[in-house]
């Protein structure tokens, strides 16, 4: 498998709420670059994205492109607090495991969603 055909795999599942099937995709020792700071490890990752996954009520694929090692994905989502939140993912892959990531996507809607729950 390319690192795009690993990268898809991955975004299909925990897009289609089979967190477990995405971190199949997820070597131990990855590390992802969040916009909240680093993450390593696939334990610290699952905490990080699973909570996600169980907000998301959909997500439409903008753009994916790779090579044998490397995949970049965009996509938007809408999700349980904020109607659209759009995201790019680097993803690093090496025996058809990720073993880095890099997400970036905006905090301040999340913020601001939050922000008004609490109020």
């Amino acid at each position: 498998m390319t690192a795009l055909d690993v990268a898809l795999a991955y975004h299909q599942a925990w897009t289609g709420h089979d967190f477990e099937a995405a971190m199949q995709y997820v070597a131990d020792g990855i590390f992802c670059q969040a916009p909240s700071g680093p993450i390593e490890g696939a334990e610290a990752f699952r905490g990080f994205m699973e909570p996600f996954s169980k907000i998301l009520l959909e997500s439409e694929l903008l753009a994916a492109y790779g090579d044998e090692s490397t995949a970049l994905l965009m996509y938007g989502t809408r999700t349980v607090p904020v109607a659209d939140a759009p995201a790019a993912e680097l993803i690093t892959v090496a025996d058809g495991r990720i073993t880095q990531l890099r997400i970036i996507f905006d905090r301040q809607p999340f913020t601001e969603a939050r922000a008004a729950d609490a109020s």
